[in-house]
């Protein structure tokens, strides 16, 4: 199963370990996207992103319309979620402008501490 996990790292520490991956170019078994605070993976993933996210796990590429008509929502506010899914690189686009998530489960990680 291809999984994705998405996480709450310093934007050095996601660097340090692109860097060590490069270096080894072993095949990673699994892709992460991180974010540098909690708030702003609150603020990227809304529910309703969310939702629009676990409609999209396996189902390979789509058109806008079509994860609209997935999570039944106005093409309209789907497309603006969409493009702020892709701006954050949760999402990708195909070549010819279908919508992909090409992960079939998510896992959310982060850590929160006592300031």
């Amino acid at each position: 199963m291809k999984t994705v996990t998405l996480d709450v790292r310093t934007p050095a520490d996601a660097m340090t370990d692109l860097v060590h991956a490069w270096k080894t170019a072993k095949p990673q078994k699994s892709a992460r996207i991180s974010f540098a605070t909690p708030e702003l993976l609150w603020r990227v993933l809304t529910k309703k992103r969310w939702e629009i996210l676990k409609s999209l796990c396996g189902a390979g590429p789509v058109s806008i319309r079509e994860a609209a008509r997935r999570v039944e929502r106005d093409v309209k506010a789907v497309h603006g979620d969409v493009v702020a899914l892709l701006n954050a690189g949760v999402l990708s686009r195909t070549e010819d402008g279908l919508i992909v998530f090409p992960f079939e489960a998510v896992k959310v990680e982060f850590l929160l501490q006592a300031a």
